[in-house]
């Protein structure tokens, strides 16, 4: 597994999130962390960043071109 040169305090600023919410995330994924500076697995940050893609795109969007909402 490799490792993706991220930081728990890296993803944070990038995503304007508080630390402890990354941490939040972590405990839910079983992603084991020591501090804010820990570096990630690549497969592990990927998790977390897909967690926070998922809960601040707007319900009812997607990321893929071509999907859409049938209602």
């Amino acid at each position: 597994m490799g490792f993706a040169d991220l930081s728990i305090a890296e993803i944070a600023a990038d995503y304007s999130i508080p630390v402890e919410k990354v941490f939040s995330l972590c405990n839910q994924l079983g992603i084991a962390y020591k501090h804010q500076k820990t570096r990630l697995a690549l497969e592990d940050a990927k998790a977390i960043i897909s967690q926070i893609s998922s809960e601040i795109r707007p319900k009812g969007t997607s990321d893929s071109v071509g999907d859409h909402e049938v209602t």
